[in-house]
């Protein structure tokens, strides 16, 4: 019996949901990625837009697009990303997370920090995709393990993938500044950790003290990346494909492990 080719695992720091529309240098890496890559059976994405208690998996044969924002353009609401769901994956997804309770949720869809992304890189629609909640109740740690337990998926055919942003302050964003200091500090000290494999630095991200009070003040956009590292093989190369900061808090770095 063949061995699918193990399937990679990409973080996208995804920013404005307007980048569903614009044509810019991150989403053109989002889309040539999509043309690049061996075409996945199914996508397990973790979105920094589903925070739960517990953990839970869209299960849905058809799971809806949700326009989880405010305040933008009608053409952003028009957008529809019709993927189908893989109820298959949701429950392999439960069995290799066992003893732990993953529920089965047939109520979510595909969030922003899912199909804006995904209807550059796939705009046909036609890869299935499960979204993974993130339990916000958790240490940084569990994330990264998380990752780990679930990285078995790639050897599957699956691509997991997440959706953040490693430095994300929406409070402190300004179209006068590209950059905060301490906004592209935590970022270069991010993005260093990263291509060193020093995990120990991502997981306890808070001994950066006040730069990482600053670029995360809330942990659900910096969470996802820790499953895509948690689940790199010892054989396995991390780079980042794309990057650069905008409105002076928001981290557009991607990386990818293969």
């Amino acid at each position: 019996m063949s061995v699918s080719p193990r399937s990679p695992a990409i973080f996208i720091g995804h920013g404005s949901p307007m980048n569903a529309l614009d044509d810019n240098d991150y989403t053109r890496a989002w889309h040539d990625l999509g043309q690049t890559l061996a075409r996945p059976k199914a996508i397990l994405m973790v979105s920094a837009h589903w925070m739960t208690r517990g953990v839970a998996v869209t299960a849905m044969p058809r799971p809806r697009t949700i326009h989880d924002f405010g305040g933008f353009p009608q053409a952003l609401f028009d957008i529809q990303y019709p993927a189908a769901g893989d109820p298959a994956l949701a429950a392999r997804v439960a069995d290799l997370l066992a003893p732990m309770t993953v529920v089965q949720d047939q109520q979510w869809g595909l969030d922003h920090g899912t199909w804006s992304v995904l209807v550059k890189m796939y705009p046909q629609a036609d890869v299935p995709v499960v979204q993974l909640s993130l339990d916000l109740s958790q240490p940084a740690a569990w994330h990264f393990e998380l990752g780990r337990q679930l990285s078995v998926l790639r050897d599957e055919g699956v691509m997991l993938m997440a959706s953040g942003n490693v430095v994300h302050n929406l409070r402190r964003m300004s179209s006068e500044v590209r950059a905060y200091d301490w906004a592209q500090r935590f970022n270069d000290t991010m993005r260093a950790a990263i291509l060193e494999q020093d995990w120990d630095k991502l997981v306890h991200y808070e001994q950066f003290g006040n730069d990482a009070s600053l670029a995360v003040p809330t942990n659900e956009h910096f969470l996802p990346v820790l499953y895509v590292l948690g689940s790199k093989r010892p054989d396995e190369r991390v780079t980042v494909f794309a990057e650069g900061m905008e409105l002076g808090a928001i981290s557009m770095m991607s990386v990818a492990v293969s």
